[in-house]
Formats: structure tokens, C-alpha cells, sequence
């Protein structure tokens, strides 16, 4: 996937027709994940969101969501260094991919 810098532009990711029928909760489930990281923020909960970026890591690229497994690395870390500038930054990052993600089935 590539991507030119422009916070507006769609990011296409092109997945098999196999995954179809699990990519939209896929999805959906990063969706409530940016909620859930903002709960933790609000909590202190560094754990729950190293916990989730782990978990991100994990799925991103297994699902042909590359920039999911990079993000969640970038909270595990900062989750561990308590970082709470990055954590913010990286759930605004989520939610704008989110946003922007196109997904074309071949």
C-alpha cells in the first residue's frame, strides 16, 4: 500500500474475496478500538492499551492492513514508556485511517 501524505485522500487496500465476509467487523472492531484507547487515556490504563496495540500488531497484516500492525507497535511501545502524547497521536492516526481505508476485494 502506498500512501502520499495527504490526510484526505483514500487508502486502498486490496484484500482477497476469501476475507469479504470478515473484513467489515475487522474493521468495525479498529473502530471501537480508537473508543477503547481514549477510555484507557482518560484511566491511566497503560496496560489495556499495550494489551490493544499488541493485538493490533498482531492482526493488521494478517488481514492486508499493514498500517494497523504499524500503529499498533507505535502503542505497545508508548504504552510501556507511558507516553501519553503518542498514544493520542496514534489513536488520531487509527481513527484517520479508519476514516480514509477503502477495501477492494479481487
Amino acid at each position: 500500500m502506498t500512501q502520499n501524505g495527504k490526510q484526505n485522500e483514500k487508502i486502498i487496500v486490496h484484500a482477497d474475496d476469501d476475507t469479504a465476509d470478515i473484513i467489515p467487523g475487522f474493521l468495525k472492531n479498529r473502530h471501537r478500538d480508537v473508543e477503547t484507547l481514549e477510555d484507557a487515556l482518560q484511566n491511566n490504563d497503560y496496560e489495556s492499551i499495550g494489551i490493544l496495540g499488541h493485538s493490533m500488531k498482531g492482526m493488521g497484516g494478517g488481514y492486508g492492513f499493514d498500517a494497523i500492525t504499524d500503529i499498533g507497535m507505535s502503542l505497545e511501545q508508548a504504552a510501556e514508556e507511558k507516553d501519553t502524547g503518542e498514544i493520542r497521536r496514534q489513536a488520531e492516526v487509527l481513527s484517520n485511517y479508519l476514516e480514509r481505508v477503502e477495501v477492494r476485494y479481487e
